[in-house]
This record gives structure tokens, C-alpha cells and sequence, in this order.
């Protein structure tokens, strides 16, 4: 960084042998003044040009800092719109695919015979199964107990089954790949 003081002496001096040389306007100088005169006319000729780049040069970071700033805070913002559509749009499809099993629940309904709406159910539960597969969500297994995929609410000791033998499921359990969606609701044996 340019010493300010430097450049403050270096214009005084210059000023004072400018004043000094139009008091003696006749009277030629020393050369040994005119030789230092001329010697701190180009020092501060010198370091009035380094300072007009170096300030030149902070400005140009300064617009660059600016700039970026101004570029990331745009990223942010369409980050942030990009997530909640994304989210939004993944919530529409899920309903889209959910939205005929809800209407042939509707047309179940109206069906009075007992067969005809027992059969009709059970095609409902398979045309679920499908979108839940389609979608990547498949049925958490009930064989044996493991407590990080199995809600124990009830414990039954019988003999008749082995060792965190899962007896009765109350409620099935979905996981869709690593992530569980809901813990499988069962009674253990033992």
C-alpha cells in the first residue's frame, strides 16, 4: 500500500520549491536543489500512478466481490424454488396415482351384494400394491422381530413359537428403499 505520508511530503516540497523558484524568478537555483526538486517530482509523479492503479484495481475486485455476491444470493433463491417445486410436484403424482383407487372404493360403495364388494375390495388392495410398487414402496417383512423395522406392542410367551418369533401383525409396515415409512405394528412370541 502507498504511504499517504510520502506523497504529502513529496507535494509540499514540490510546492515549496515552486513557490521558491517564483520568489527568486531571476535567481537560477542551486543544482543541488533543482536535482532533489526534480528527483521528488518524480517520486510523487510515481506514487500518484500507483495509487491510481492500485485504487483502480480495488475497485475492479470490489465489483467482482459484488458480483459474485449478487450471483450466489440468485442461486440461493433459485435453489430454494427449485426444492419447494420439486417437492410440490412429487406430492402431485403421488395423488394422481392414489386418485383411481379412491374412485373404485367410491363405485364399491354402491355395490349391495356382499360378494361382488368382498371381490371388489380385494381388486382395490391389488391395484394399491401395484402403484405402491410402481412408486418403489414395498411391505416390511414380519417373520422375526427387529426392532428397527418392528413396533412390538404386545408379548406372548408360548412355547410354540421360536424366539422373537413375530406372532400377529396388527399393522402392516411400508419402507421405500433405506427409509421406513411406517414401523410394522406386531405382537412377539417369547
Amino acid at each position: 500500500m502507498i504511504d499517504e505520508n510520502k506523497i504529502n511530503e513529496a507535494e509540499a516540497a514540490s510546492e515549496a520549491c515552486e513557490k521558491e523558484a517564483e520568489a527568486s524568478e531571476n535567481e537560477p537555483c542551486d543544482e543541488k536543489t533543482c536535482k532533489s526538486d526534480k528527483k521528488l517530482k518524480k517520486e510523487n509523479s510515481a506514487l500518484k500512478e500507483e495509487n491510481e492503479k492500485l485504487t483502480k484495481a480495488l475497485e475492479e475486485e470490489k465489483d467482482k466481490y459484488l458480483r459474485l455476491a449478487a450471483e450466489y444470493d440468485n442461486f440461493r433463491r433459485r435453489s430454494q424454488k427449485e426444492k419447494e417445486q420439486i417437492y410440490s410436484d412429487s406430492y402431485a403424482d403421488v395423488i394422481e396415482q392414489l386418485l383411481p383407487i379412491i374412485d373404485n372404493f367410491e363405485m364399491a360403495r354402491n355395490f349391495s351384494d356382499g360378494d361382488k364388494l368382498a371381490e371388489g375390495v380385494k381388486m382395490i388392495l391389488s391395484q394399491a400394491s401395484e402403484v405402491f410398487e410402481k412408486m418403489g414402496v414395498t411391505e416390511i417383512e414380519t417373520k422375526t422381530f427387529d426392532p428397527n423395522v418392528h413396533n412390538a406392542v404386545m408379548h406372548v410367551d408360548d412355547e410354540a413359537y421360536g424366539e422373537n418369533e413375530i406372532v400377529e401383525v396388527f399393522r402392516k409396515g411400508y419402507r421405500r428403499g433405506d427409509k421406513i415409512i411406517r414401523y410394522a405394528m406386531v405382537k412377539v412370541a417369547n
